[in-house]
């Protein structure tokens, strides 16, 4: 498997539950973790706390394009309104690097949650648009933030389809969800495939709802 525990993995929405989550498991997993925020202030308040939480001093905030500067691989875990425009004003610094969207364009009514229609396809493939000279992945859909959160889980109980259409890219995402305690990196098939894997996370948050859980996914005979 990849060796990940040398590369700057940053976060843009770290500071909300899913990216948060996720850099506090990869700090504790000993790999360093940039935060990104439209406010660098705002950032690094939020890795003085995933450093206190961790344990360790590997996490660091920053503005977000001197984020995606200071990171190899970095992940997208922002709100869809905000998707485009947060990739098109990060294009350069993120030029032949590895990005990983885990963002579900979902809608919520009175009927629950729902996928949301994306031109390109999918949220993944509009970054492989935006970003045409990254190594797009997507990933980390289906991982609940308050599993992530919870230290006191020591082992996740899940696995991640990782999409993609460069091997060596998803090999590098996959080593990353391993790196988490209890958690498995699945290759899940190429980028066009992405849009139903951020759809299925409406039929997770609607089996939350009724069961009360934080339920993720388990990948059978592999």
């Amino acid at each position: 498997m990849t060796d990940v525990t040398e590369l700057t993995v940053g976060v843009f929405g770290g500071t909300g539950p899913q990216g948060r989550g996720l850099a506090l498991r990869w700090a504790r997993a000993g790999i360093e973790v940039v935060l990104g925020s439209r406010s660098a202030e705002r950032g690094e308040a939020t890795a003085a706390e995933v450093r206190e939480q961790a344990g360790v001093e590997r996490c660091r905030g920053l503005e977000n394009a001197a984020a995606a500067a200071a990171a190899d691989v970095v992940l997208v875990a922002v709100p869809w309104e905000g998707h485009a425009a947060l990739l098109e004003s990060v294009r350069d610094q993120l030029v032949g690097k590895i990005v990983i969207d885990c963002v579900n364009p979902l809608g919520f009514d009175k009927q629950g949650p729902y996928a949301l229609p994306v031109e390109e396809g999918s949220a993944a493939q509009q970054a492989e648009k935006l970003l045409p000279e990254s190594r797009v992945t997507a990933a980390f859909h289906h991982v609940s933030a308050v599993h992530l959160t919870d230290l006191s889980m020591t082992s996740m109980g899940t696995d991640v389809l990782v999409l993609g259409d460069d091997r060596e890219a998803t090999d590098v995402v996959r080593a990353l969800a391993d790196a988490i305690p209890g958690m498995r990196g699945v290759y899940g098939g190429r980028l066009r495939n992405a849009h139903q894997v951020e759809a299925f996370t409406a039929n997770l948050i609607a089996i939350n709802r009724r069961y009360k859980a934080h339920a993720g996914i388990r990948v059978t005979d592999v």
